[in-house]
């Protein structure tokens, strides 16, 4: 009896279902290594910020009650005082009729409530300042938890820090706090035919490894480290010793060719024995990327990629760089770019599977590329891809697409 695409699922069920419970552990990162770390719990906000009240304008601080009525034709007329410097405690204090100096981001003077725009006066004498327009009380100001307030919530567990993150963190006093690992992600190639990158010259039937370089850049980009484990022969007994190694040095392993047309049934065997519960599925619903395994053992997640370049790439973005960052401690994998394009041709599909289409966009228009599943023109040609949903039969030229881009 044939074994081929047995416990076929839809990428939707693969999604769902495949959900290793496998968490990298707690580290302490510091603030300048944190980019795309993702918190193991909420980080709290120590104290108020900006944690003073401030001027957000350049102007004078004033009381606002004493520009009640003010007007270009009618303007009222201050005493400056004093003048706010930067870094500096306030050693003036604003009385009725007074004004003092105030630079964008310096502390607000006793008895000031608001701050005017230097725009909206004129100095008409060495002092003296007259003032066009009237202000309301806390205009051209942040109180001191106007950004934050302590004891909240800075940045929530589970999300991936991104730069803003780091800025927040920072003007907090957070330097250092408690994140995930990155998922350290073994990646394996197979085949006789399959000869490293720096391989000058090339036998008839090799081909230089295009999956395992690319593979590891988009580990990366999902915030994993990439462990590079080198090309297996066709060999059953070395694919499985290979594995066993790789389970035993990380968080993922992602194999690429074994699940390929004339190999699958061994790949899918050497899976298979090193652990429970084994395999979740051996075939996706999906084109490119049907001969696609996906398996857990011992607590390890596995995923058998095809052979061909852009098969494997195209599981692996869709499949592989969801769980990278579920196993970082990601709730949700952040969002990729879109756009919404009109299709310029008719794109077939059957109903029950889900196409993958590679497109160029021109002026608000999405151009299908296609082309065998191992050419890799396709994807570097492409601006990124549309998805045709399983219960679709395809999609008519003209129609408006969702276009998920590459970074």
């Amino acid at each position: 009896m044939s074994r081929e695409f047995f416990a076929t699922r839809t990428v939707t069920e693969a999604l769902a279902g495949f959900s290793p419970a496998l968490r990298t552990p707690t580290q302490t990162v510091a603030l300048a290594e944190a980019l795309g770390r993702v918190p193991t719990c909420d980080v709290i906000a120590p104290g108020p910020l900006p944690g003073f009240a401030r001027s957000t304008v350049d102007g004078y601080a004033v009381r606002a009650a004493d520009t009640y009525g003010a007007s270009e034709g009618l303007p009222c007329y201050l005493d400056v005082v004093g003048a706010v410097r930067m870094g500096r405690q306030p050693d003036v204090t604003v009385t009725a009729g007074a004004a003092v100096e105030m630079p964008t981001g310096g502390v607000l003077p006793a008895g000031a409530d608001a701050v005017v725009m230097v725009e909206y006066t004129n100095e008409t004498m060495p002092g003296t300042v007259e003032v066009l327009r009237p202000i309301a009380p806390g205009g051209g100001v942040v109180h001191a938890d106007d950004d934050v307030t302590a004891g909240t919530v800075l940045i929530p567990a589970g999300r991936p820090l991104r730069a803003v993150d780091l800025g927040m963190l920072a003007a907090a006093g957070v330097t250092k706090l408690l994140a995930h690992a990155r998922p350290r992600v073994a990646i394996l190639s197979t085949g006789d035919e399959v000869v490293p990158p720096a391989t000058a010259t090339l036998r008839p039937g090799q081909v230089r490894d295009a999956i395992a370089p690319a593979l590891a850049g988009l580990v990366v980009e999902a915030g994993g480290w990439p462990v590079p484990c080198g090309i297996v022969p066709d060999d059953p007994a070395a694919l499985r010793c290979a594995l066993q190694l790789a389970l035993a040095q990380s968080d993922l392993v992602v194999v690429s060719a074994g699940s390929s047309v004339g190999t699958r049934d061994a790949t899918a065997d050497a899976v298979a024995s090193l652990g429970k519960p084994g395999i979740f599925c051996h075939g996706l619903a999906i084109k490119p990327g049907k001969p696609t395994l996906l398996a857990e053992c011992d607590g390890v997640p596995v995923i058998g990629l095809p052979g061909n370049p852009l098969s494997a790439l195209v599981v692996f973005r869709l499949v592989g760089v969801p769980l990278v960052w579920r196993l970082a401690g990601c709730a949700t994998p952040p969002p990729e770019p879109s756009v919404i394009a009109s299709l310029t041709r008719d794109v077939p599909s059957e109903a029950g599977r889900r196409d993958v289409v590679q497109v160029q966009l021109d002026g608000g228009q999405a151009e299908p590329l296609f082309g065998a599943s191992a050419l890799l023109s396709v994807l570097t040609r492409a601006d990124g891809y549309l998805v045709v949903a399983e219960p679709a039969t395809g999609l008519d030229a003209g129609a408006d697409v969702s276009v998920t881009l590459y970074r």
